[in-house]
């Protein structure tokens, strides 16, 4: 029987984004809990910012009118700290100003500090030392934010700088949507929990940390449930525990045709699955499906992505297909994979059939090493390295030409 061709990243890509949609339900939180959240509703500002035009600089509040020419001598006949509002500017005088406060009225420039002169003997007059422009260091009332324009999108994934816009923008509170709820468990008879006495012919689970740490850095509910013994019966059981509660079930390992890989069957039997084999490098094997949270069909489904055990090849597909896909679920908009053009220092001869992801590092004039071992089981070739490098099919790569990068920091929120 002759085998299906491999899919192609972008069509095993395209594949689950068909499938996802964003969750719908939302609740509304003070503003220190939506870190990490994405908005449901659309922000409008409740006020002007700034509310009154205010100087950018500590000086002098001046008429432009009243300095024809560099070394005009004001009188300096008030004084404006951040918090307090002065009164009409006379012509021919000078309001000492500091950053933040409001520009008077009858003002229409501030002359930084260091353009101006104290007069001697003049304890109330200064001399500019330059001839202002109109508008010069004035931030003009509302023209970061007028009050009812909208400030943030519904969608948006909020950082610390989205939440700074809120609350200038005059919210305590903001709608976001729930948490994706996503429940992760490990297949393989010889994994242990880093703790635990490591047993013969075993090793630690590192998919564990790493999966679960990549999970919370996109803002998910993430469930540990630990690694399941390699049993058919055992494996079923936890797929329908994790069904009830959740969106998403995720799991590494036991996705190969091996006698010990109960994924298939375990999913096949809970609900649908179909599994692939992508032409990436590492990576290969990749399952997607939904597992029924209970027999009668109108609970619905959690969907199902089984990635590959090695710990590089969970990583790497982690960041292609799960971290995309999570992010429609949240509702967010999905980008292209960001990459750069980058120099390699680096030359890379065993061309393979499949689209290689390569783990680089940035070195000191500007280009990118390669890590000596690209197997899938070197973790250390991950937390070494700053990205990947998008090595197309059949593709060597000679020192001095020019790839594509894809920065980890980009990934991984």
């Amino acid at each position: 029987m002759t085998k299906p061709p491999m899919l192609t990243a972008q069509q095993a890509l395209e594949h689950l984004l068909k499938n996802a949609h964003a969750v719908v339900e939302s609740e509304k939180v003070p503003m220190q809990a939506a870190l990490s959240r994405v908005l449901a509703q659309d922000v409008n500002s409740l006020v002007d910012v700034p509310p009154l035009d205010n100087t950018s600089m500590d000086g002098y509040a001046v008429r432009s009118a009243d300095i024809a020419a560099a070394g005009a001598i004001l009188t300096v006949a008030q004084r404006i700290p951040a918090g307090s509002v002065g009164t009409f500017l006379e012509p021919g005088t000078a309001a000492r100003i500091f950053t933040g406060a409001p520009v008077p009225e009858g003002a229409d420039a501030v002359v930084m500090q260091e353009d101006c002169t104290s007069v001697p003997d003049q304890s109330n007059q200064v001399q500019i030392n330059i001839a202002p422009m109109t508008g010069q260091w004035v931030r003009r009332r509302g023209e970061d934010l007028s009050a009812g324009k909208t400030a943030l999108l519904a969608g948006t994934f909020l950082r610390p700088q989205e939440l700074g816009v809120a609350a200038s923008a005059g919210h305590t509170h903001l709608e976001v949507k729930r948490r994706v709820k996503v429940a992760a468990f490990f297949t393989g008879d010889e994994l242990s929990l880093p703790g635990e006495p490591l047993k013969l012919g075993g090793i630690y689970n590192s998919n564990r940390d790493t999966l679960l740490a990549c999970l919370r850095s996109l803002g998910c509910d993430a469930t540990d449930l630990g690694i399941v013994p390699d049993r058919l019966e055992a494996t079923r059981a936890t797929l329908r525990e994790a069904s009830r509660d959740h969106d998403l079930i995720i799991t590494s390992g036991g996705v190969s045709v091996g006698e010990e890989d109960h994924i298939k069957p375990a999913v096949t039997a809970e609900g649908r699955l179909d599994l692939w084999q992508i032409a990436i490098k590492p990576g290969k094997p990749l399952a997607f499906g939904a597992v029924r949270k209970s027999n009668d069909p109108t609970d619905g489904e959690a969907w199902f992505i089984g990635l590959p055990g090695n710990p590089v090849s969970c990583f790497v597909t982690f960041l292609l297909f799960v971290r995309p896909f999570i992010l429609k679920l949240q509702g967010r908009t999905v980008e292209p994979m960001p990459s750069y053009p980058m120099r390699a220092d680096f030359n890379w001869l065993k061309a393979d059939r499949r689209n290689e992801f390569l783990r680089v590092k940035i070195n000191a004039q500007g280009g990118l090493d390669l890590f000596p071992n690209q197997s899938s089981g070197v973790l250390t070739s991950a937390s070494w390295g700053d990205g990947l490098v998008d090595c197309p099919p059949g593709q060597a790569i000679l020192v001095g030409e020019m790839v594509k990068y894809i920065p980890f920091s980009a990934l991984l929120s």
